[in-house]
């Protein structure tokens, strides 16, 4: 198929012609309209001699084709080239998460991410709202969780290395915000109008010392050891996890009833992922509710903690999402899994009927590096993840059933900020490698990694115009 425009991601069809449309105003000039016979997610885009046309089978897909002839748009010189074009995705959730916790991004910044997401057809944006070092979102009734657990006294400087803190660099520099509710609302909106929805991802019952920060009621503080923490200035896991009182459960039931209500999206996330258990252990009130619970183990706890989350949510309305470690103990049927760590994951929670996203970090971290070399800016680890490996790794085990591949929900790439402090370095670390993610996430139709680096040199284009201060091409 020729294609004169190089769409990222490349449609399943289109059939260019030699003539073309020219409009003062191609926008005002499309015409739009939902068809009940086309199915939900397809959507048949037309610019003829005569004007241009846009027909889907519900809104989402509306936008699809909207965000297809907005490329089409921003990369033709002059006028439009002619083309007809039948599409729909491949996967649902074709999705970025964005870790707003460890560095504090602003909304215009998040903006410019949505307006970028939209572009490349990319529709869930995955919002890491709370961690071990800053809360983010106002829930009412809990005014410190903002001021005290959105903000750091400090936070450090180059890679973590060792477990020494007297080997540890600080900027000495006071880090946070966080964003109120109204806030939320009004980027939702903006997400919606251009094809995203918002998934919002409470972690818990670990990565919540900002939370005992702010709360210290929250924690596992026995009286003999004093009840002060501050909000964690390093990255890494804290043990600093959720206590099994009634008082945490009643705030986990405020906050999760909040974040559903400002969040529209019939998902939340409850993380569930790197959950120590050492203060449990320790505690003589875990051991207590343990009995009143009928566990045996004290790895079961965190199970309770997912049903209580799941169960709160259903009453909502909404499903909760857990990162891979849930699959380790019981889970509500409804449950919904996103794998980061193996893909042997994947293929245990489709075998036991969970659906799931795609989110395995050897191929969907970027905070990894793009490349070796002094001259890459600061990332995670020593782990290289290139364009290509982003664009030709397997992602899927492959001796899934139908069945299993049926429950794949999609694929997401991740952006955690412990090394990216700034929205230029976001930016940075997101492009390329998430145009790559948009094409294997939209199900193109299959090409060389050498067709799509000449089809994304030319697409660079269309990111320049959106000022995203992507990684040049190799």
């Amino acid at each position: 198929m020729s294609d004169p425009i190089a769409l990222v991601p490349l449609p399943r069809s289109a059939v260019w012609s030699s003539e073309t449309w020219e409009s003062d105003d191609p926008w005002s000039a499309l015409t739009v309209g939902v068809n009940d016979d086309l199915p939900r997610s397809e959507y048949t885009l037309t610019i003829s001699p005569a004007g241009a046309s846009l027909t889907a089978g519900s809104e989402a897909a509306l936008a699809d084709g909207r965000n297809t002839f907005a490329q089409i748009v921003a990369g033709a010189e002059g006028p439009l080239p002619c083309v007809t074009i039948s599409d729909a995705p491949r996967y649902a959730w074709r999705g970025l998460m964005i870790d707003v916790s460890r560095h504090f991004l602003a909304i215009p910044d998040l903006e410019t991410m949505i307006d970028a997401m939209a572009l490349h057809k990319l529709n869930v944006l995955h919002l890491h709202l709370t961690d071990d070092q800053g809360w983010r979102v106002e829930i009412k009734g809990y005014p410190r969780l903002t001021e005290v657990g959105g903000f750091r006294a400090q936070s450090l400087v180059g890679q973590m290395q060792g477990t020494d803190p007297a080997d540890y660099r600080f900027d000495g520099e006071r880090h946070g915000g966080f964003y109120t509710q109204d806030q939320l609302r009004d980027l939702v909106e903006y997400a919606r109008r251009r094809g995203v929805m918002i998934v919002p991802e409470v972690d818990l019952p670990g990565h919540m010392q900002a939370a005992v920060a702010a709360y210290p009621e929250l924690g596992n503080f026995p009286e003999t050891t004093g009840r002060s923490i501050g909000v964690r200035e390093v990255w890494g896991i804290s043990d600093h996890v959720l206590g099994v009182s009634d008082a945490v459960f009643t705030f986990l039931r405020d906050v999760l009833e909040q974040v559903a209500d400002i969040f529209p999206a019939p998902y939340v996330h409850i993380g569930g992922d790197e959950c120590p258990r050492v203060e449990w252990e320790r505690s003589t009130e875990a051991r207590e509710r343990m009995n009143e619970w009928g566990l045996s183990r004290v790895s079961e706890i965190q199970g309770r903690f997912t049903q209580f989350a799941a169960d709160v949510l259903r009453a909502k309305g909404k499903r909760a999402i857990g990162w891979d470690e849930v699959l380790e103990s019981h889970l509500p049927d409804d449950m919904i899994v996103m794998n980061w760590r193996k893909p042997s994951g994947i293929e245990e929670a489709t075998s036991r009927g969970f659906p799931t996203v795609v989110a395995t970090e050897s191929v969907l971290y970027f905070d990894h590096a793009q490349a070796k070399g002094h001259d890459e800016p600061l990332a995670i680890g020593t782990a290289v993840t290139t364009l290509e490996d982003v664009y030709t790794s397997e992602l899927l085990p492959r001796d899934l059933d139908e069945h299993q591949q049926s429950l794949i929900l999609g694929i997401q790439a991740q952006l955690w900020t412990e090394y990216i402090t700034s929205a230029e370095h976001l930016q940075y670390m997101a492009f390329p490698r998430l145009c790559a993610v948009a094409e294997r996430a939209w199900g193109s139709p299959e090409q060389s990694f050498d067709e799509f680096d000449e089809r994304l040199r030319s697409h660079l284009g269309r990111l320049d115009a959106l000022g995203i201060a992507y990684r040049a091409l190799d």
